[in-house]
């Protein structure tokens, strides 16, 4: 079982992008949701582990889920609001976000006794590992299932609207690698950031694996490797949820430390750069389903 923790929340998308008064559709969202949403399509074992609201909008992010075959018995519940995003489109599709996070229910997130015993990944980021008090609960999870031998996976996905110091963000950054096994980033976050995928390597992970939007995707492995795929083509929509998608993608072929082998690298990479393809081609985060990919031309 792979476990995903972290925030879920709306995305409200603009329907105009010209237009910034234009209408705004609510979406699921939020990016270890929309792991652990992708996972399920993916036709993984996956369960959520997060803070979830009572709301309407709780309710309909539940709902998602379980759509996807996504176990929520790990969900706490509270009466607090859902955390809203309000997304800006860029002419290429990419998004930019504003956010509306204090006293949501995300936030409360506390640290789990256990996670099942089928567990043998968990993935991490985003909002989730910025927020406080909830930020402390998933960095907690984070260092004590490392420590029981689990694959971890860490995607940051820098906010910067929601960092209030962003000194103190890098230094608590470096300060979790040395139990992650994959490091997953986008270019934007590691010019953020700062460093080097040799030097966080050097840190602990196994793994790093860069995202270049219509770049394409290189990982670098700590035998010295580096496996480079290209994005490929598609007429994009948004890129809302691609990432994420890509996480998810890597999760279901490297569902475990054994899987986590340099040979296994570039068929990994290839999955993911055509799920996150097919995501961009959709309005708001909807990742593909298996037999998407599988009949996709």
């Amino acid at each position: 079982m792979i476990v995903v923790a972290g925030e879920s929340l709306i995305d409200l998308v603009p329907q105009h992008p010209e237009d910034p008064l234009g209408p705004l559709a609510p979406r699921l969202g939020g990016g270890p949701y929309n792991t652990a949403v992708a996972l399920g399509r993916l036709g993984a074992r996956a369960a959520f582990c997060s803070r979830v609201s009572t709301d309407g909008f709780g309710e309909a992010l539940l709902g998602g889920l379980r759509a996807a075959g996504v176990d929520t018995s790990l969900v706490q519940r509270g009466p607090e609001p859902t955390t809203l995003a309000v997304a800006t489109l860029a002419p290429d599709g990419s998004a930019g976000y504003g956010f509306y996070a204090d006293g949501t229910a995300d936030r409360l997130f506390a640290l789990p006794p256990q996670l099942p015993p089928a567990a043998t990944a968990l993935a991490l980021g985003t909002c989730s590992l910025v927020l406080e008090p909830g930020a402390s609960a998933y960095e907690a999870l984070l260092r004590r299932e490392s420590g029981r031998g689990l694959l971890t996976l860490l995607d940051p996905n820098i906010r910067p609207p929601l960092i209030p110091d962003p000194d103190a963000y890098r230094a608590r950054f470096r300060d979790w690698l040395p139990y992650v096994s994959v490091l997953k980033l986008s270019q934007e976050d590691a010019q953020w950031l700062g460093g080097t995928p040799e030097e966080w390597l050097a840190a602990g992970p196994r793994a790093v694996v860069l995202t270049r939007g219509a770049g394409g995707l290189t990982a670098y492995t700590g035998d010295g490797a580096e496996h480079s795929v290209p994005a490929e083509r598609v007429a994009v929509v948004d890129t809302i949820g691609a990432g994420d998608t890509v996480n998810a993608a890597l999760l279901h072929h490297f569902p475990d430390h054994t899987a986590l082998t340099s040979a296994n690298w570039p068929k990994a990479l290839r999955y993911a750069a055509r799920a996150a393809a097919l995501t961009c081609t959709r309005e708001g985060a909807q990742p593909p389903t298996a037999e998407d990919l599988r009949t996709r031309p």
